[in-house]
């Protein structure tokens, strides 16, 4: 039988992190960054403004943490590093002015801050922080009363926020981590998407997370993605795992971005296609082309830009008819969805199903085309796999 006091004791230590040397690296340079470039910067602007108390308060250290380490969790937005700072420091300020016993103020401003962060929902645990600074941060950052917000408190927080807009998204971390649910129906029709008919959906989601009713500190749409990534997991280990190699289609028919239009017309029609891939020089897919972009092409869809209206409507107004494209490369998207060869077929369901990727290209560990799935070979699959499972 297990020792309980043990597990207790365990239980003060944190599971092992699951981020990579790589991912640690990139945190680590991103806070240095951040650190120095907002530090240089406030203090070349309370040089000139004078009197400033400090150049960069403490709690920043915190802020780089959560801005470099976890850029997707819900504490570390613009709104709540900005908002939660600021409004903190004001709060602090104005409990040390209205108390005047650091004592009775400092968790006071402390309580507060948490407060009305949860109810402008710009909740950032350094804020914490920052309110206690205002009431236990000496002469100086009293002396310099509800400005102590402004400078240096929100001017380090814009400024760390800008870095780390800069530095996450250069280094391939989304930032502002902006919600993009793979449950949302494409086609904005009432079904939920074909995934969540038999999975889980997004009310069973939100549900969950209204009984757990605790301060989750990741997005909503991670959590997601985590949960179908582990009902993929949980299909491949039952059914056995088959690659996108095995279903795919090698004898592709596929097009060049200088290929003439009505070529690309004709290919589409003679072989009773949807969309072809788009190939470089180098056998890289780089857009895809289907039907609908032709009749996107030719005025027949309505879901035109504001741009585009204007272009057209501007052409009727002059006298003059604006360039029609000519080659594919004009009016392909870009750029393409594309899988490995060696992924598994698992892979494509929420794209194809959830998405509307009628077709995916794939490509080798170099990154050239070798091959095509459509909905036709992913059901194929799937069903094969099914009547190979024992009763």
């Amino acid at each position: 039988m297990p020792d309980t006091r043990l597990e207790w004791l365990r239980a003060f230590v944190p599971q092992p992190t699951t981020a990579s040397r790589s991912e640690r690296l990139r945190a680590v340079a991103g806070a240095m960054v951040g650190l120095f470039v907002t530090f240089i910067l406030s203090q070349i602007a309370s040089a000139t403004a004078g009197s400033v108390p400090l150049a960069l308060v403490a709690p920043m250290g915190a802020s780089a943490v959560l801005l470099f380490c976890v850029p997707a969790s819900p504490l570390a937005q613009p709104w709540s590093v900005i908002g939660g700072n600021t409004i903190s420091a004001l709060i602090g300020v104005a409990c040390f002015k209205a108390v005047g016993n650091p004592m009775l103020a400092a968790p006071l401003a402390g309580a507060i801050a948490i407060g009305v962060m949860f109810l402008l929902r710009c909740l950032h645990p350094p804020s914490g922080a920052v309110a206690l600074t205002a009431v236990l941060g000496g002469p100086a950052v009293q002396a310099a009363g509800f400005g102590f917000a402004l400078m240096p408190v929100c001017l380090n927080s814009a400024l760390i926020v800008l870095v780390a807009l800069v530095y996450n998204n250069l280094t391939g971390r989304r930032y502002p981590h902006a919600q993009g649910s793979q449950l949302r129906n494409v086609h904005a029709t009432a079904d939920p998407v074909p995934t969540a008919r038999l999975g889980f959906g997004k009310e069973d989601l939100d549900a969950a997370l209204a009984h757990y009713g605790q301060v989750l500190d990741i997005s909503r749409d991670d959590l997601e993605e985590i949960l179908l990534e582990t009902e993929m997991r949980a299909f491949e280990r039952r059914f056995g795992v088959v690659t996108c190699a095995a279903i795919m289609s090698k004898d592709a028919v596929t097009a060049v971005p200088e290929l003439p239009l009505d070529a690309a017309w004709r290919l589409l029609r003679r072989h009773g296609l949807q969309a072809l891939p788009v190939l470089d020089a180098q056998r890289r897919v780089i857009g895809m082309i289907g039907q609908d972009d032709f009749l996107h092409h030719v005025g027949l869809d309505d879901y035109q830009t504001l741009r585009e209206r204007l272009r057209g409507l501007l052409g009727h107004l002059l006298g003059v008819r604006a360039d029609r494209p000519a080659t594919v490369a004009e009016i392909m998207k870009a750029p393409a969805h594309t899988v490995r060869s060696d992924a598994p077929i698992a892979e494509l369901v929420p794209t194809m199903s959830n998405r509307g990727f009628h077709h995916v290209p794939v490509v080798d560990g170099e990154g050239a085309f070798v091959g095509i799935v459509g909905q036709s070979d992913l059901l194929a699959a799937v069903y094969e796999s099914r009547l190979a499972q024992p009763a």
